[in-house]
Formats: C-alpha cells, structure tokens, sequence
C-alpha cells in the first residue's frame, strides 16, 4: 500500500460539507483508507478571479490503488459532488476540487497526472495543512521538506478556519 496525500478544496456551496462528503466518499471506495486529515483552511483564491474564498484541507491516506485508479476516483468523486469542468485553462469555482500531491515518493509525468503536484510548492494552501502532517517530508523532485518548502513561499498567509484536526 501506498501512503498517498489529497489537496481538497471548495468554493461553492456549502464549502466544509463539500469537504466532508468528499473525504467520507473517498474513504468508502475499496483500496483507499482514509488515515487523517489537517485542519480546514480558509484561503483566497489563488490564480483565479473569483470573490469566494475557498476552504482547504489535505487528507493522507493508504491506497492499494494505482496512481491512475486514485485519479479516477477522484473525478468520480468530484463529478458526484456536481463539479463542473470547461474546457478552458483557466481556474473557476468548484463545488469540490480534489488534487494527489503526493504518491509516496513516485515521481508521475504524464499528460493526465503529474506527481507531485506540480505546484504543491508554490501554495500555501497545500502546503500549510501539510506541515501539520508531514512537515519533514521531503518532496521527491525538489529534495526540500515541507517546512523549507513553506519557508521559500513569498506569501505564506492563510485564515485558519477550524482548530481541530479531523481524526477519521
């Protein structure tokens, strides 16, 4: 089994219950246990023009899927939750947005999936809910820890919208 991390994010709706069904749905599906989740975030939009902001969090899981599968889940997952997707480039709001940052240490470079995320480092609303988790991690391209990751971003604030990890 793999230890995989998921960015989940929402900014439209019912955001934290968007966030919630998301995680209860992935935990139902056979081969991905959920382990535990950070604390939820609340966050601006980031390289997008929209007015709502979203709430984040990361899930680390254990998976018997491959790469491939999770992704497909995962979609599954975002289309059930009423996800819509232009066929654009550019960022617009999402009822649930659900992206693999990590695949253990796998580095993936395909058209459809790239692992790691290939802009885990550049945002603090993935990487400050990692730093709950894994904060010594190190990212298997850039060989830095999330800690040095969060300590190079040049804007690394981010509204704290719950205290409590969610333990699942």
């Amino acid at each position: 089994m793999a230890i995989v991390y998921l960015s989940l994010g929402s900014n439209s709706g019912d955001r934290i219950g968007y966030i919630q069904q998301a995680t209860g749905l992935l935990g139902a599906v056979d081969g991905i246990s959920i382990v535990r989740t950070s604390a939820f975030y609340e966050t601006e939009p980031w390289n997008m023009d929209s007015e709502v902001w979203f709430v984040n969090a990361v899930v680390e899981a254990k998976v018997s899927l491959s790469p491939d599968e999770l992704l497909a889940e995962c979609q599954r997952i975002e289309n059930q939750l009423g996800r819509k997707r232009e066929n654009s480039d550019k960022y617009e709001d999402r009822t649930i947005d659900i992206d693999i940052l990590f695949y253990g240490k796998e580095i993936i470079n395909k058209e459809n999936l790239v692992v790691p995320h290939k802009f885990v480092h550049l945002r603090a609303f993935t990487l400050v809910p990692l730093l709950e988790l894994i904060p010594d991690f190190e990212h298997p391209v850039l060989h830095k820890s999330i800690a040095e990751l969060h300590n190079d971003l040049e804007n690394p604030e981010m509204v704290f919208l719950y205290g409590t990890r969610v333990e699942i």
